[in-house]
């Protein structure tokens, strides 16, 4: 598919107006939302391989709808931080888009498409996905911006860098990115209360600077804009306790429920029902005090 520049009409049912609405309805809910990881991919960090088979995919789709996901993020390129992913073409990605996010669109929760690709984007968009997921923040595919503001649909802006340099205040450099990533947006004329930010956890970041980028997830609020943490699974809980990707859970929920204390308005996890339950117990002792 040639991802080369050119213009993009809103896709049918997506009118630019009203686009935002459902991130509105998400943050309506007064609680931190949960995001459900479906990757669909041979190679991602965690899960790369599990949920290739349609089939598969779709059903844990479901069980993670059943288990309280407010929304579906599908990937079909993985982007994890860490070396041998590969980059796919858009056909590739599409490929393997094509069997699973129809079908995933039915269970009837928003849908979200992590791609860094426009082209891609306006497929899913027009299959029924309702949200945009670029771990590039706009600053890779110079029609992600212009997609979005045709679009009008809500995208998840998130910070990364080429490489990790332990040296640099890792704070100041995302709210240097964002400011970059948001002039880009309101150039392409992409409303802003359709941005949510996302410190990517673990991208072009050392262990500690992700941890840094949790503690001191406050420093992001001067943007004004709701924040998505997904620290699911990611490496810098093994330098905290030697675990595998898959042993990973009880520390991704610390980190969530830490992100939340924050400000976090989003969660992005592969563990539904521990991290759902998680929340709502935090949530109501709290609502004890």
């Amino acid at each position: 598919m040639n991802v080369a520049r050119r213009s993009f009409p809103a896709p049918d049912g997506v009118a630019g107006s009203a686009a935002p609405e459902p991130l509105r309805r998400l943050l309506a809910a007064g609680r931190p939302i949960v995001m459900g990881i479906l990757n669909v991919t041979p190679d991602s960090f965690s899960d790369g391989g599990r949920f290739q088979d349609p089939a598969r995919a779709i059903a844990q789709a479901q069980r993670m709808v059943e288990e309280g996901a407010d929304i579906i993020d599908i990937g079909a390129e993985s982007t994890r931080p860490y070396p041998g992913m590969t980059p796919v073409s858009a056909d590739e990605e599409l490929a393997r888009l094509k069997p699973v996010l129809p079908q995933v669109v039915k269970l009837g929760v928003p849908v979200s498409i992590d791609t860094i690709k426009a082209a891609v984007a306006a497929w899913a968009l027009g299959q029924g996905a309702a949200m945009l997921n670029d771990v590039w923040g706009l600053q890779r595919d110079p029609d992600m911006a212009k997609f979005a503001a045709a679009s009008g649909a809500p995208i998840v802006v998130m910070h990364n860098r080429d490489e990790v340099d332990p040296s640099i205040d890792i704070v100041a450099d995302m709210k240097s990115f964002f400011a970059r990533s948001l002039e880009l947006a309101a150039g392409a004329g992409v409303a802003r209360e359709a941005i949510v930010l996302d410190p990517g956890i673990g991208f072009g970041k050392t262990p500690e600077q992700s941890m840094q980028s949790i503690a001191r997830l406050d420093a992001l609020h001067d943007f004004g804009l709701p924040i998505l943490v997904g620290a699911s699974r990611k490496r810098f809980i093994n330098t905290v306790v030697a675990t595998e990707p898959a042993q990973r859970m009880p520390g991704s929920i610390a980190a969530h429920l830490l992100a939340v204390e924050n400000g976090a308005a989003m969660v992005r996890v592969h563990d539904v029902a521990e991290t759902v339950q998680a929340l709502r117990v935090a949530a109501a002792i709290r609502g004890m005090q």
